[in-house]
Protein backbone atom coordinates (compact mmCIF):
# COMPACT_ATOMS: atom_id res chain seq x y z
CA UNK A 1 0.00 0.00 0.00
CA UNK A 2 1.61 3.14 -0.95
CA UNK A 3 2.14 6.30 1.33
CA UNK A 4 -0.17 9.41 1.90
CA UNK A 5 2.28 12.04 0.19
CA UNK A 6 2.85 14.99 2.47
CA UNK A 7 5.12 18.41 1.65
CA UNK A 8 6.63 20.25 4.65
CA UNK A 9 7.06 24.14 3.46
CA UNK A 10 9.48 25.90 5.85
CA UNK A 11 11.99 28.02 4.93
CA UNK A 12 14.19 26.46 8.17
CA UNK A 13 16.20 23.55 7.22
CA UNK A 14 16.37 22.06 10.55
CA UNK A 15 12.73 21.90 10.21
CA UNK A 16 12.08 20.92 7.00
CA UNK A 17 15.09 18.05 8.33
CA UNK A 18 13.28 16.97 11.77
CA UNK A 19 9.75 16.78 9.78
CA UNK A 20 11.63 14.48 6.96
CA UNK A 21 12.84 12.10 9.55
CA UNK A 22 10.07 11.84 12.17
CA UNK A 23 7.56 11.33 9.48
CA UNK A 24 9.46 8.96 6.78
CA UNK A 25 7.69 5.66 8.39
CA UNK A 26 4.09 7.09 8.05
CA UNK A 27 4.34 9.12 4.81
CA UNK A 28 6.32 10.11 1.39
CA UNK A 29 7.52 13.29 2.12
CA UNK A 30 8.70 16.23 0.35
CA UNK A 31 10.21 19.23 1.19
CA UNK A 32 9.97 23.18 -0.01
CA UNK A 33 11.82 25.62 1.42
CA UNK A 34 10.25 28.92 -0.61
CA UNK A 35 6.70 30.04 -2.51
CA UNK A 36 8.23 29.11 -5.48
CA UNK A 37 9.22 25.61 -4.91
CA UNK A 38 5.96 24.95 -3.41
CA UNK A 39 4.65 25.61 -6.38
CA UNK A 40 6.55 23.24 -8.25
CA UNK A 41 6.23 20.30 -6.29
CA UNK A 42 2.77 20.79 -6.01
CA UNK A 43 2.49 20.71 -9.54
CA UNK A 44 4.69 17.63 -9.77
CA UNK A 45 3.65 15.46 -6.70
CA UNK A 46 0.06 16.42 -5.86
CA UNK A 47 -0.07 15.49 -2.06
CA UNK A 48 -2.75 14.65 0.42
CA UNK A 49 -1.18 17.45 2.90
CA UNK A 50 0.76 19.99 3.22
CA UNK A 51 2.25 21.91 6.43
CA UNK A 52 2.56 25.38 5.51
CA UNK A 53 4.75 27.88 7.48
CA UNK A 54 2.73 31.15 7.91
CA UNK A 55 5.76 33.27 8.32
CA UNK A 56 7.50 32.09 5.14
CA UNK A 57 9.42 34.34 3.32
CA UNK A 58 12.14 36.68 3.96
CA UNK A 59 12.83 38.35 7.04
CA UNK A 60 11.15 41.44 7.52
CA UNK A 61 9.43 40.66 4.57
CA UNK A 62 6.04 39.97 3.49
CA UNK A 63 5.07 36.54 5.18
CA UNK A 64 3.97 34.65 1.57
CA UNK A 65 2.35 31.90 3.89
CA UNK A 66 -1.27 32.91 3.95
CA UNK A 67 -0.80 34.05 0.23
CA UNK A 68 0.33 30.65 -0.60
CA UNK A 69 -2.51 28.98 1.54
CA UNK A 70 -4.91 30.77 -1.19
CA UNK A 71 -3.11 29.38 -3.72
CA UNK A 72 -3.12 25.85 -2.76
CA UNK A 73 -6.61 25.89 -1.93
CA UNK A 74 -7.82 27.25 -5.30
CA UNK A 75 -5.65 25.46 -7.54
CA UNK A 76 -5.95 21.63 -5.34
CA UNK A 77 -8.76 21.84 -3.38
CA UNK A 78 -8.91 18.05 -2.37
CA UNK A 79 -5.60 18.85 -0.39
CA UNK A 80 -5.34 19.55 2.87
CA UNK A 81 -3.45 22.33 4.63
CA UNK A 82 -2.17 22.17 8.11
CA UNK A 83 -0.49 25.76 9.04
CA UNK A 84 2.24 25.89 10.95
CA UNK A 85 2.97 29.15 13.95
CA UNK A 86 5.36 30.49 16.04
CA UNK A 87 3.90 31.45 19.42
CA UNK A 88 3.76 35.09 18.77
CA UNK A 89 1.73 34.50 15.11
CA UNK A 90 -1.47 32.44 16.35
CA UNK A 91 -3.19 35.12 15.18
CA UNK A 92 -2.72 34.41 11.89
CA UNK A 93 -2.70 30.61 11.91
CA UNK A 94 -6.37 31.54 13.12
CA UNK A 95 -7.04 33.41 10.50
CA UNK A 96 -6.02 30.95 7.93
CA UNK A 97 -8.36 28.20 9.64
CA UNK A 98 -10.85 30.73 8.41
CA UNK A 99 -9.42 30.66 4.85
CA UNK A 100 -9.34 26.61 4.75
CA UNK A 101 -6.56 25.97 6.29
CA UNK A 102 -7.92 22.69 8.41
CA UNK A 103 -5.83 22.87 11.41
CA UNK A 104 -3.06 24.37 13.05
CA UNK A 105 0.11 23.53 15.39
CA UNK A 106 2.66 25.84 16.86
CA UNK A 107 6.47 25.71 17.18
CA UNK A 108 8.02 24.12 18.42
CA UNK A 109 7.31 20.80 16.84
CA UNK A 110 6.33 18.01 18.97
CA UNK A 111 6.15 15.27 16.65
CA UNK A 112 3.57 13.13 18.41
CA UNK A 113 1.25 16.16 18.37
CA UNK A 114 2.00 16.68 14.85
CA UNK A 115 0.87 13.15 13.52
CA UNK A 116 -2.32 13.20 15.22
CA UNK A 117 -3.45 16.49 13.72
CA UNK A 118 -2.13 15.19 10.55
CA UNK A 119 -3.64 11.98 10.77
CA UNK A 120 -7.23 13.88 11.92
CA UNK A 121 -6.72 15.78 8.22
CA UNK A 122 -6.50 12.42 6.56
CA UNK A 123 -8.97 11.49 8.24
CA UNK A 124 -11.39 14.67 6.78
CA UNK A 125 -9.88 14.21 3.58
CA UNK A 126 -10.85 10.97 2.81
CA UNK A 127 -14.42 11.68 4.37
CA UNK A 128 -14.61 14.00 1.73
CA UNK A 129 -13.71 11.76 -0.96
CA UNK A 130 -15.83 9.24 0.09
CA UNK A 131 -18.41 11.49 -0.41
CA UNK A 132 -21.08 12.16 -3.46
CA UNK A 133 -19.66 13.87 -6.44
CA UNK A 134 -21.20 16.98 -5.22
CA UNK A 135 -19.44 16.81 -2.48
CA UNK A 136 -17.06 19.70 -2.62
CA UNK A 137 -20.50 21.71 -2.16
CA UNK A 138 -20.24 20.46 1.44
CA UNK A 139 -17.34 22.91 1.72
CA UNK A 140 -17.29 26.71 1.69
CA UNK A 141 -15.04 27.67 -0.87
CA UNK A 142 -15.02 25.48 -4.10
CA UNK A 143 -11.91 27.22 -6.51
CA UNK A 144 -12.38 31.00 -6.57
CA UNK A 145 -16.22 30.63 -5.78
CA UNK A 146 -17.24 31.16 -2.14
CA UNK A 147 -20.67 30.29 -1.22
CA UNK A 148 -22.83 27.59 1.17
CA UNK A 149 -26.22 28.21 -0.18
CA UNK A 150 -28.15 25.12 -1.86
CA UNK A 151 -28.65 27.50 -5.06
CA UNK A 152 -24.40 27.87 -5.13
CA UNK A 153 -24.59 23.87 -4.03
CA UNK A 154 -26.17 22.81 -7.39
CA UNK A 155 -23.77 25.55 -9.11
CA UNK A 156 -20.78 23.24 -7.50
CA UNK A 157 -22.53 19.98 -8.34
CA UNK A 158 -22.45 20.92 -11.84
CA UNK A 159 -18.87 22.07 -11.76
CA UNK A 160 -17.62 18.94 -10.73
CA UNK A 161 -20.02 16.45 -13.35
CA UNK A 162 -19.20 18.20 -16.12
CA UNK A 163 -15.79 19.35 -16.04
CA UNK A 164 -13.86 16.13 -16.88
CA UNK A 165 -15.88 15.96 -20.04
CA UNK A 166 -15.12 18.29 -23.38
CA UNK A 167 -18.73 19.23 -24.09
CA UNK A 168 -19.43 22.74 -24.59
CA UNK A 169 -20.63 24.54 -21.37
CA UNK A 170 -23.48 28.04 -21.33
CA UNK A 171 -22.90 30.02 -18.28
CA UNK A 172 -26.01 32.34 -17.83
CA UNK A 173 -26.66 35.05 -15.27
CA UNK A 174 -26.71 38.89 -14.39
CA UNK A 175 -23.88 40.67 -14.52
CA UNK A 176 -21.63 40.74 -11.62
CA UNK A 177 -22.71 37.54 -10.58
CA UNK A 178 -19.29 35.61 -11.03
CA UNK A 179 -19.63 33.82 -14.46
CA UNK A 180 -15.50 34.11 -15.24
CA UNK A 181 -15.43 32.28 -11.75
CA UNK A 182 -17.38 29.75 -12.49
CA UNK A 183 -15.96 29.29 -16.02
CA UNK A 184 -12.60 28.74 -14.32
CA UNK A 185 -13.18 26.62 -11.81
CA UNK A 186 -14.72 24.18 -14.43
CA UNK A 187 -11.33 24.53 -16.18
CA UNK A 188 -9.06 23.87 -12.70
CA UNK A 189 -11.45 21.09 -12.21
CA UNK A 190 -10.79 19.64 -15.48
CA UNK A 191 -7.88 17.68 -17.28
CA UNK A 192 -7.01 20.87 -18.89
CA UNK A 193 -5.65 22.43 -15.65
CA UNK A 194 -2.40 22.80 -16.85
CA UNK A 195 -2.78 23.95 -20.11
CA UNK A 196 -4.00 28.09 -21.11
CA UNK A 197 -7.78 29.09 -19.86
CA UNK A 198 -8.20 32.27 -22.09
CA UNK A 199 -10.98 34.73 -21.58
CA UNK A 200 -12.66 36.83 -23.81
CA UNK A 201 -15.55 39.42 -23.71
CA UNK A 202 -17.24 39.65 -27.13
CA UNK A 203 -19.26 43.13 -26.13
CA UNK A 204 -16.24 44.39 -25.07
CA UNK A 205 -14.18 45.02 -28.48
CA UNK A 206 -15.22 46.51 -31.76
CA UNK A 207 -17.02 44.22 -34.17
CA UNK A 208 -14.31 45.49 -36.73
CA UNK A 209 -11.40 43.62 -34.64
CA UNK A 210 -13.15 41.24 -32.74
CA UNK A 211 -12.69 38.39 -35.78
CA UNK A 212 -9.25 38.76 -36.20
CA UNK A 213 -9.34 38.21 -32.39
CA UNK A 214 -11.01 35.49 -31.72
CA UNK A 215 -9.47 34.10 -34.98
CA UNK A 216 -6.23 35.35 -35.71
CA UNK A 217 -4.82 37.29 -39.26
CA UNK A 218 -1.89 36.56 -41.88
CA UNK A 219 0.49 39.09 -42.42
CA UNK A 220 -1.52 41.89 -45.26
CA UNK A 221 -5.08 40.73 -44.45
CA UNK A 222 -5.82 44.59 -43.91
CA UNK A 223 -4.39 47.79 -43.56
CA UNK A 224 -1.92 47.92 -40.51
CA UNK A 225 -1.71 44.13 -40.48
CA UNK A 226 2.30 43.80 -40.37
CA UNK A 227 2.70 40.76 -38.87
CA UNK A 228 0.85 37.14 -38.92
CA UNK A 229 -1.19 36.94 -35.72
CA UNK A 230 -2.58 34.05 -33.66
CA UNK A 231 -6.47 34.12 -32.00
CA UNK A 232 -7.72 33.49 -29.31
CA UNK A 233 -8.61 29.88 -30.45
CA UNK A 234 -5.14 29.11 -31.46
CA UNK A 235 -3.80 30.39 -27.88
CA UNK A 236 -6.62 28.57 -26.10
CA UNK A 237 -5.51 24.83 -28.01
CA UNK A 238 -5.04 22.28 -25.38
CA UNK A 239 -7.06 24.46 -22.97
CA UNK A 240 -10.54 26.37 -22.68
CA UNK A 241 -11.45 29.27 -24.41
CA UNK A 242 -13.66 31.38 -22.45
CA UNK A 243 -16.08 33.60 -24.46
CA UNK A 244 -17.91 35.86 -22.24
CA UNK A 245 -20.96 37.64 -23.51
CA UNK A 246 -21.66 35.44 -26.47
CA UNK A 247 -25.25 37.31 -26.71
CA UNK A 248 -23.01 40.19 -28.34
CA UNK A 249 -21.73 38.21 -31.34
CA UNK A 250 -22.48 39.12 -34.92
CA UNK A 251 -24.19 37.35 -37.13
CA UNK A 252 -21.24 36.61 -39.42
CA UNK A 253 -19.17 35.41 -36.17
CA UNK A 254 -21.72 32.67 -35.03
CA UNK A 255 -20.98 30.93 -38.73
CA UNK A 256 -17.15 30.68 -38.11
CA UNK A 257 -17.78 29.57 -34.25
CA UNK A 258 -20.47 27.20 -35.26
CA UNK A 259 -18.04 25.75 -37.86
CA UNK A 260 -15.17 25.36 -35.27
CA UNK A 261 -17.52 23.96 -32.65
CA UNK A 262 -18.68 21.29 -35.28
CA UNK A 263 -15.09 20.39 -37.24
CA UNK A 264 -12.74 22.23 -34.19
CA UNK A 265 -11.18 23.78 -37.33
CA UNK A 266 -10.13 27.44 -37.48
CA UNK A 267 -9.10 29.85 -40.30
CA UNK A 268 -7.23 32.84 -39.58
CA UNK A 269 -8.53 36.34 -41.32
CA UNK A 270 -6.79 36.54 -44.89
CA UNK A 271 -5.72 33.00 -44.59
CA UNK A 272 -6.41 29.65 -46.70
CA UNK A 273 -5.89 27.22 -44.81
CA UNK A 274 -7.53 25.94 -42.46
CA UNK A 275 -6.05 24.62 -38.59
CA UNK A 276 -7.29 22.41 -36.23
CA UNK A 277 -7.35 23.29 -32.45
CA UNK A 278 -8.06 21.44 -29.69
CA UNK A 279 -9.67 24.10 -27.53
CA UNK A 280 -13.02 23.64 -25.54
CA UNK A 281 -15.21 26.46 -25.55
CA UNK A 282 -17.15 27.68 -22.78
CA UNK A 283 -19.64 31.00 -23.28
CA UNK A 284 -21.19 32.91 -21.03
CA UNK A 285 -24.64 35.60 -21.46
CA UNK A 286 -26.68 37.98 -19.24
CA UNK A 287 -28.78 37.96 -22.33
CA UNK A 288 -31.88 35.88 -22.64
CA UNK A 289 -30.74 33.58 -25.46
CA UNK A 290 -34.24 32.02 -26.53
CA UNK A 291 -35.84 35.43 -26.90
CA UNK A 292 -32.84 36.22 -29.56
CA UNK A 293 -32.91 32.77 -31.42
CA UNK A 294 -36.82 33.51 -31.95
CA UNK A 295 -36.05 37.22 -33.03
CA UNK A 296 -33.18 36.35 -35.53
CA UNK A 297 -30.58 38.08 -33.58
CA UNK A 298 -28.87 34.51 -32.65
CA UNK A 299 -28.65 31.40 -35.08
CA UNK A 300 -30.66 28.46 -33.46
CA UNK A 301 -28.16 25.77 -34.72
CA UNK A 302 -25.52 27.68 -32.32
CA UNK A 303 -27.67 27.88 -29.67
CA UNK A 304 -27.88 24.58 -29.49
CA UNK A 305 -24.18 23.83 -30.05
CA UNK A 306 -23.53 26.05 -27.42
CA UNK A 307 -26.04 24.90 -24.73
CA UNK A 308 -24.96 21.14 -24.56
CA UNK A 309 -25.09 22.05 -20.56
CA UNK A 310 -26.40 25.21 -19.26
CA UNK A 311 -25.21 26.28 -15.41
CA UNK A 312 -27.81 29.54 -14.20
CA UNK A 313 -25.58 31.44 -11.85
CA UNK A 314 -27.89 33.09 -8.35
CA UNK A 315 -28.01 36.28 -8.29
CA UNK A 316 -26.62 37.61 -4.90
CA UNK A 317 -30.33 38.27 -3.58
CA UNK A 318 -30.92 34.69 -4.01
CA UNK A 319 -28.06 33.28 -2.21
CA UNK A 320 -29.22 33.45 1.60
CA UNK A 321 -26.77 33.45 3.85
CA UNK A 322 -23.80 33.26 1.01
CA UNK A 323 -24.18 37.32 1.42
CA UNK A 324 -22.54 37.54 4.94
CA UNK A 325 -20.18 34.78 3.94
CA UNK A 326 -18.92 36.82 1.21
CA UNK A 327 -18.81 40.08 2.75
CA UNK A 328 -16.46 38.53 5.20
CA UNK A 329 -14.56 36.83 2.73
CA UNK A 330 -14.08 40.51 0.98
CA UNK A 331 -13.17 42.05 4.62
CA UNK A 332 -10.64 39.89 4.99
CA UNK A 333 -9.23 39.58 1.71
CA UNK A 334 -8.98 43.71 1.30
CA UNK A 335 -8.12 44.27 5.01
CA UNK A 336 -5.15 41.71 4.40
CA UNK A 337 -4.25 43.47 0.88
CA UNK A 338 -4.57 47.30 2.25
CA UNK A 339 -3.51 46.60 5.58
CA UNK A 340 -6.10 47.53 7.72
CA UNK A 341 -6.88 45.60 10.72
CA UNK A 342 -10.47 45.57 10.73
CA UNK A 343 -12.92 43.23 13.13
CA UNK A 344 -16.03 42.99 11.29
CA UNK A 345 -19.62 44.53 10.44
CA UNK A 346 -21.73 46.37 13.22
CA UNK A 347 -25.37 44.88 13.38
CA UNK A 348 -26.55 48.31 11.36
CA UNK A 349 -24.37 47.48 8.58
CA UNK A 350 -25.45 43.36 8.61
CA UNK A 351 -29.18 44.67 8.49
CA UNK A 352 -28.45 46.90 5.81
CA UNK A 353 -27.10 44.53 3.40
CA UNK A 354 -29.77 42.14 4.35
CA UNK A 355 -32.03 44.84 2.83
CA UNK A 356 -29.99 46.36 -0.02
CA UNK A 357 -31.43 44.80 -3.33
CA UNK A 358 -27.81 43.57 -4.79
CA UNK A 359 -29.06 44.82 -8.43
CA UNK A 360 -25.38 44.81 -9.09
CA UNK A 361 -24.66 41.52 -7.61
CA UNK A 362 -21.34 39.71 -6.43
CA UNK A 363 -18.96 42.45 -7.73
CA UNK A 364 -20.82 44.94 -6.28
CA UNK A 365 -21.24 43.96 -2.62
CA UNK A 366 -17.13 43.29 -3.40
CA UNK A 367 -16.46 46.98 -4.38
CA UNK A 368 -18.19 48.42 -1.66
CA UNK A 369 -16.64 46.28 0.86
CA UNK A 370 -13.17 47.67 -0.71
CA UNK A 371 -13.63 51.17 -0.35
CA UNK A 372 -15.06 50.63 3.12
CA UNK A 373 -12.30 49.02 4.16
CA UNK A 374 -10.00 51.55 2.65
CA UNK A 375 -12.43 54.55 4.16
CA UNK A 376 -13.50 53.27 7.35
CA UNK A 377 -12.36 55.22 10.58
CA UNK A 378 -13.54 52.79 13.23
CA UNK A 379 -12.92 48.55 14.01
CA UNK A 380 -16.65 47.62 12.38
CA UNK A 381 -17.53 48.52 9.49
CA UNK A 382 -20.99 50.70 9.10
CA UNK A 383 -23.94 50.95 6.89
CA UNK A 384 -22.43 54.83 6.09
CA UNK A 385 -19.15 53.11 5.36
CA UNK A 386 -20.88 50.80 2.86
CA UNK A 387 -22.87 53.63 1.11
CA UNK A 388 -25.90 51.76 2.41
CA UNK A 389 -29.16 53.20 4.07
CA UNK A 390 -29.50 51.62 7.78
CA UNK A 391 -32.37 49.35 7.53
CA UNK A 392 -33.97 50.31 11.23
CA UNK A 393 -35.89 53.57 9.52
CA UNK A 394 -39.55 53.09 9.18
CA UNK A 395 -41.14 53.59 4.92
CA UNK A 396 -41.73 57.42 5.76
CA UNK A 397 -38.17 58.10 6.82
CA UNK A 398 -39.20 58.05 10.51
CA UNK A 399 -37.01 56.52 13.48
CA UNK A 400 -38.15 53.34 14.75
CA UNK A 401 -38.18 52.64 18.44
CA UNK A 402 -35.13 50.28 17.99
CA UNK A 403 -33.08 52.86 15.81
CA UNK A 404 -33.88 55.52 17.96
CA UNK A 405 -32.30 53.42 21.15
CA UNK A 406 -29.49 52.28 19.22
CA UNK A 407 -28.13 56.07 18.11
CA UNK A 408 -29.04 57.04 21.97
CA UNK A 409 -26.76 53.28 23.04
CA UNK A 410 -24.09 54.19 20.99
CA UNK A 411 -24.09 57.96 21.84
CA UNK A 412 -24.18 57.47 25.62
CA UNK A 413 -20.83 55.25 24.77
CA UNK A 414 -19.15 57.33 22.96
CA UNK A 415 -19.29 60.39 25.54
CA UNK A 416 -18.26 58.53 27.98
CA UNK A 417 -15.06 56.85 26.14
CA UNK A 418 -14.56 60.33 25.62
CA UNK A 419 -14.69 61.90 29.36
CA UNK A 420 -12.87 58.24 30.54
CA UNK A 421 -9.99 58.55 27.44
CA UNK A 422 -10.81 54.63 26.24
CA UNK A 423 -10.42 53.47 29.96
CA UNK A 424 -12.82 50.78 29.33
CA UNK A 425 -13.32 49.88 33.15
CA UNK A 426 -14.15 53.46 34.25
CA UNK A 427 -15.84 53.93 31.20
CA UNK A 428 -18.36 50.69 32.13
CA UNK A 429 -18.78 52.58 35.85
CA UNK A 430 -20.07 55.53 34.35
CA UNK A 431 -22.84 53.68 32.31
CA UNK A 432 -23.74 51.51 34.89
CA UNK A 433 -22.87 48.25 32.79
CA UNK A 434 -20.18 45.35 33.46
CA UNK A 435 -17.01 45.46 31.93
CA UNK A 436 -18.15 42.52 29.23
CA UNK A 437 -21.34 44.21 28.33
CA UNK A 438 -19.54 47.07 27.77
CA UNK A 439 -17.26 45.24 25.35
CA UNK A 440 -20.25 43.58 23.65
CA UNK A 441 -22.25 47.23 23.22
CA UNK A 442 -18.93 48.89 21.51
CA UNK A 443 -18.24 45.17 19.44
CA UNK A 444 -22.27 46.25 18.07
CA UNK A 445 -21.72 49.95 17.70
CA UNK A 446 -17.97 49.60 16.15
CA UNK A 447 -16.86 51.27 18.27
CA UNK A 448 -12.68 51.06 19.29
CA UNK A 449 -11.66 52.08 22.71
CA UNK A 450 -8.35 53.24 21.17
CA UNK A 451 -9.67 56.16 19.29
CA UNK A 452 -10.21 57.80 22.43
CA UNK A 453 -7.24 57.29 24.50
CA UNK A 454 -4.68 59.98 25.23
CA UNK A 455 -1.08 59.79 25.04
CA UNK A 456 -0.41 61.26 28.56
CA UNK A 457 -2.97 58.85 29.96
CA UNK A 458 -2.40 55.08 30.82
CA UNK A 459 -3.05 52.61 28.19
CA UNK A 460 -4.38 50.68 30.47
CA UNK A 461 -8.32 48.55 31.30
CA UNK A 462 -7.87 48.58 34.80
CA UNK A 463 -8.01 44.87 34.66
CA UNK A 464 -8.45 41.94 32.02
CA UNK A 465 -10.60 42.14 29.30
CA UNK A 466 -13.43 40.20 29.38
Amino acid sequence: MSLEKILIVDDEDSIRNQLRWGLAEEYEVHTAGSAAETRQVMREVKPSIVTLDVTLGPAGGHPEGLDLLDEIIEEYPATKVVMVTGNDSRENALAAIRRGAVDWYAKPIQLEELRVILRRAVHIRDIELAQSPDAPASRKRYHRLVGESEAMRRVFGLIQRVAPTDATVLIVGENGTGKELVAHAMHQASQRREEPFVPINCGAIPEALLESELFGHERGAFTDAYRTREGKFELADKGTLFLDEIGDLPTHLQVKLLRFLQDHVVERVGGRDPMRVDARVVAATNRDLREMRASGSFREDLFYRLSVVSILVPPLRDRGDDLRLLAEYFLEFYGRQHKRKLKGFTQAALRAMAAHPWPGNVRELENRVQRAVILSQDSYLRPEDLELESAGGTQEGLPTLQSARDEVERRLLVEALTRNAGNITRAAKDVDVSRPTLHDLMKKHGIDASRFRRPELPDTDDGDDA
